[in-house]
């Protein structure tokens, strides 16, 4: 037996064995073997075969097609690497990934490994993220900051307002309001467009393949109307378990004080904790599965929290639940490091409201004497821009983390 024939006949098993995860062979950074890739080529282009190809998408079969055709697809954002396909002859699937000359970096795709894939270790995830960050840094800036502008001009227009004295229900008030009302909405609006945009270039780049600016947004549009409605159930959702107890820990405060008011205000707060993290497990993947694998709406859920509860047999810092739960905390302690110091002085004046205040209803007018004689807050403007820019590594991360769970 050839050199080559003892590598395609290794490949051969680790397939058959489903050794090697189709999802994971395009972020293999490492150089193609050149045999093994000429062996695997020349096993599906000899004896005249057809370039024609069936892919198959969340179950449908679609073909047979020509690599043209499938090219146009893969513009579309129709056709991702990950996709099962196969020859119109040959019964066996494989991946859009295997097919020659359709993705960039093919030889890096087309050589599946002979043997297991290791993990990456959690210090290596966090790695890549900012390899690829800095990789493709001005379209993650682009996407960065669609949800930036409208967001921080809807700040500037409220500051600019709220500071004016004798505020009156004038003409230039309303204007101002609608205006910075409208940048809000346009901000939740393009959040859809973010996150697809996320998965689609973290994917490109992990694989080697690079993705213009304009082809991104185009493809991540293609997802708006999915990943709003997802956006709006998830985020519904910790809305509204995070409110729902907060409202009645402040009922049974304004109660009065009393031992039992005070455990059943510590047994909601400790359910309020429990359902959020029960929920964050549940939704750890939703962004990867909506995008990523197309899936709906039900089934983004459900393979979400299955995937998030699966590698029951690692060790339990290795599973994609405790490793999501670090990646988030390390970002959300960065969020709260970088966000204490310039709301240092307003959060002293919150707390000192809610622990003086009795009535119910001073309280709350307090509070908004607070939040109105505030002005301009540079060091907080800043900090809220770069906390805005730095946003695309927790997408990044979770991306990797989805690949490397599958």
């Amino acid at each position: 037996m050839t050199v080559d024939e003892q590598q395609l006949h290794a490949i051969t098993v680790a397939e058959a064995r489903n050794l090697a995860q189709p999802s994971r062979l395009y972020l293999q950074d490492r150089k193609p073997d050149a045999h093994a890739t000429f062996a695997w080529r020349n096993s599906r282009l000899s004896d005249g075969m057809t370039d024609e190809w069936i892919v198959r998408v969340q179950g449908k079969e679609y073909g047979p097609v020509e690599v043209d055709t499938l090219r146009e697809w893969k513009m579309e954002g129709r056709l991702l690497p990950a996709n099962e396909a196969r020859r119109t002859d040959v019964q066996r699937w494989t991946t859009a990934a295997d097919i020659p000359g359709l993705f960039e970096s093919v030889d890096t795709a087309a050589a599946p490994a002979a043997g297991p894939q290791p993990r990456r270790s959690f210090s290596e995830i966090l790695i890549d993220t900012f390899r690829i960050y800095r990789k493709g840094f001005l379209q993650f800036l682009g996407l960065a900051l669609l949800i930036a502008v409208p967001s921080l001009c809807a700040q500037l227009t409220s500051s600019t307002l709220s500071a004016s004295p004798n505020m009156e229900a004038d003409l230039r008030t309303l204007t101002v309001a609608a205006f910075s009302f409208c940048m809000f909405l346009l901000s939740l609006a393009v959040w859809p467009v973010f996150i697809a945009g996320i998965q689609i270039l973290t994917t490109e780049l992990a694989g080697g393949r690079s993705l213009k600016m304009l082809p991104l947004l185009q493809n991540a549009l293609k997802f708006w109307p999915r990943v709003a409605m997802l956006c709006i159930f998830v985020y519904g959702a910790y809305f509204f378990w995070t409110v729902l107890p907060i409202g009645i820990i402040l009922m049974v405060m304004v109660a009065g004080p009393s031992v039992l008011l005070f455990f059943l205000a510590l047994f909601v707060l400790a359910f309020q904790v429990w359902i959020v993290g029960r929920l964050f497990v549940n939704f750890l993947f939703w962004q990867q599965f909506a995008v990523l694998e197309r899936s709906d709406a039900g089934n983004t859920l459900r393979q979400s929290k299955e995937l998030a509860r699966s590698r029951r047999d690692l060790p339990w810092f290795r599973r994609p639940m405790w490793r999501g739960v670090f990646i988030a905390s390390i970002w959300f302690a960065f969020v709260f490091a970088i966000n204490l110091g310039s709301e240092w002085h307003s959060i002293q004046h919150y707390f000192h409201e809610l622990t003086t205040s009795q009535d119910p209803q001073a309280l709350i007018q307090g509070l908004t004497a607070i939040s109105t004689t505030q002005g301009f807050n540079l060091v907080g403007f800043i900090l809220g821009l770069a906390q805005t820019l730095l946003r695309p590594l927790l997408g990044i991360a979770f991306v990797l983390l989805y690949f490397d769970s599958k």
